[in-house]
């Protein structure tokens, strides 16, 4: 005899609930990306959602928490996506190649991911700092690219002197500085950074650089 429970049904109300919390949201990422913390207001938000203030108010308690919450949904898409990642780790060189593109196009094809951490960073992650999901958030990410380095150690094509931590920051570092300065690099350089060939030889670039930082002089 089965000792299972019946999974219990999601009522209608909680369905709307949950789409509500949902939308609001959306909203806020969507606002707060366009005009930061400071300029996004839960008027601004609430009109974006089709909803009311008080909503707001009564699913995230104020304009701090929403966008924590904010953040926080930002970087579980993000780690959504990366996830999602069908990695030849077989191939460890193959894989982190992957895992480049990923991230440089994931920047690109999401500007809000950049344009929200940059608002944050200039509140010197004060809000961040106060959630308790922002470490879930990076060990995931991280730990492909701890995967990935380690099948490369064992094979011998990787220097076992990279630290994963250190490699990660090198790859989303240059594929944020490139998203989030395009304007004006694109000013100061004369060049558009948004037009496809420049952004792939960007690309080129690189997963060249990464690769020459981790590979030993014979798998070079």
């Amino acid at each position: 005899m089965s000792n299972s429970q019946p999974q219990r049904k999601v009522g209608a109300r909680e369905k709307s609930a949950e789409t509500t919390r949902d939308s609001l949201l959306r909203a806020a990422i969507k606002v707060f990306a366009k005009h930061g913390f400071d300029g996004g207001s839960i008027d601004q938000i609430s009109k974006a959602a089709n909803s009311h203030d008080r909503m707001i108010y009564y699913y995230f308690g104020n304009k701090e928490s929403l966008f924590v919450a904010a953040l926080e949904e930002i970087y579980r898409r993000f780690n959504v996506a990366e996830a999602a990642l069908k990695l030849d780790l077989a191939q460890p060189k193959l894989a982190l190649e992957q895992v480049v593109r990923f991230v440089l196009h994931y920047y690109k094809k999401h500007p809000e991911f950049v344009t929200l951490l940059n608002s944050e960073n200039l509140h010197r992650g004060k809000h961040i700092a106060r959630s308790n999901k922002a470490q879930e958030f990076s060990s995931p990410a991280i730990s492909v690219v701890d995967e990935v380095l380690r099948r490369g150690i064992a094979q011998g094509s990787f220097r076992a002197t990279v630290a994963s931590r250190d490699l990660y920051m090198m790859i989303v570092a240059l594929g944020y500085f490139y998203q989030s300065n395009r304007f004006t690099l694109s000013a100061f350089l004369g060049e558009d950074l948004e037009t496809p060939a420049v952004f792939e030889q960007w690309e080129t670039f690189v997963i060249d650089a990464v690769l020459r930082t981790v590979l030993t002089p014979a798998a070079l």
